[in-house]
């Protein structure tokens, strides 16, 4: 997740000096297109069923994609 502190942003502002648009480099632009997919992919799964986590290490092993 991209900490926004950490980030040197630039802005471009109007006439009057207020802040209008933001230049950031474009590896934190596609981190953030990721965060927010993320962010959808979750929001739209929120009300699916939840199983424990040992079931599901069960059930992963079982199906032989975790080792025993």
């Amino acid at each position: 997740m991209v900490n926004l502190d950490d980030i040197h942003l630039e802005y471009v502002t109007d006439n009057a000096g207020a802040k209008r648009a933001v230049i950031l480099p474009i590896e934190v632009f596609y981190q953030l297109l990721e965060d927010l997919e993320d962010l959808a992919v979750a929001a739209e799964r929120a009300d699916e069923p939840t199983i424990p986590h040992q079931t599901l290490i069960a059930q992963l092993k079982s199906d032989g994609l975790l080792p025993d």
